[in-house]
């Protein structure tokens, strides 16, 4: 989605996601171990907040990161309305940094927006400020072959390559990579997307964690 037309629809009162978490937010809570004190997440692209206050809603210390103003404010306006409480951080993908060491790093539909040159910089910061046994939930578009290319693709968003997401990782002990091949009617023209799905552990007491 482009900048002027995410800021336009982010700018309604509705959501144009929905209130309701995506089902990675679902799956995410359930991989997470209980632990003594609640976890911290970061939600990079976290929009209009759906996932965020989701997460939130289970007791988590939330960072709900996006580029998006608008997005970011109908976030925090859900979050009040569920009577719980997220940080907002406005920053671009490409140059984030994480304000504190974090337990979950989580991105449903944003990271194709962190350039190529950019992602093994940014995936060994998000790693670094990740806490030992911290988990890693991404969503990434991937350029596959019998795929074209959606017709609301736009120039600042990369795809990744077939496996290239588990390369990051290769340090990490990667718990799981699900590929997919999906509808959609974004942008009011039916299209199909292919992605991968992460779910990858900072080795440090992974045994505990599987």
């Amino acid at each position: 989605m482009r900048a002027e037309e995410r800021e336009r629809v982010y700018g309604r009162a509705d959501y144009y996601w929905g209130t309701e978490p995506n089902e990675l937010a679902r799956q995410t809570v359930e991989r997470e171990p209980v632990r003594a004190d609640a976890p911290a997440v970061i939600d990079i692209g976290a929009g209009e907040g759906r996932d965020a206050v989701f997460f939130a809603e289970q007791g988590w210390t939330v960072y709900a990161m996006d580029v998006s103003p608008n997005g970011l404010e109908k976030a925090a306006h859900l979050a009040e309305d569920r009577d719980v409480t997220i940080q907002p951080i406005e920053a671009d993908a490409n140059e984030a940094s994480l304000p504190e060491p974090v337990d979950v790093v989580y991105s449903a539909g944003t990271i194709q927006y962190v350039r190529p040159a950019n992602r093994e910089p940014q995936f060994e910061h998000f790693k670094a400020k990740t806490t030992p046994g911290g988990l890693h939930v991404l969503f990434a578009f991937v350029d596959h072959p019998d795929v074209p290319t959606p017709p609301d693709w736009t120039a600042n968003e990369y795809f990744y390559e077939l496996g290239e997401l588990a390369g990051y990782y290769e340090d990490w002990d990667v718990l799981r990579v699900d590929d997919l091949v999906f509808d959609d009617d974004s942008g009011g023209e039916p299209h199909q997307h292919a992605a991968e799905i992460l779910f990858a552990r900072n080795p440090d007491e992974t045994q505990n964690h599987r």
